[in-house]
């Protein structure tokens, strides 16, 4: 696939880039080249192939939540600017 001085030119309007004409011409060489060598994909054969999200199998890497009692309140609260009940108090917001 081709790509022209104006493909470029619309790409870069819509991306909101100001290309010198070195760029431009740049550019248009540069997009043509990659698109001609990712049509090399189109030559492998897929039809075996399941589509996938990712290339590597995923799995959850988080650790399971686990409930702990906290013993050390006293420190935590100490450093709110106001606590009352063992909890820091904070202004009302709703009436």
């Amino acid at each position: 696939m081709s790509v022209s001085k104006k493909d470029v030119e619309h790409v870069a309007k819509l991306a909101r880039l100001g290309l010198t004409e070195e760029e431009k011409e740049l550019f248009t060489t540069q997009l043509s080249s990659i698109l001609d060598y990712a049509k090399n994909l189109n030559k492998l054969d897929t039809k075996n192939v399941p589509p996938t999200s990712h290339a590597i199998p995923m799995k959850n890497v988080l650790r399971e939540d686990q409930v702990i009692p906290c013993t050390n309140t006293q420190d935590i609260v100490a450093n709110g600017p106001e606590i009352e009940d063992n909890m820091f108090k904070v202004p009302r917001i709703m009436e």
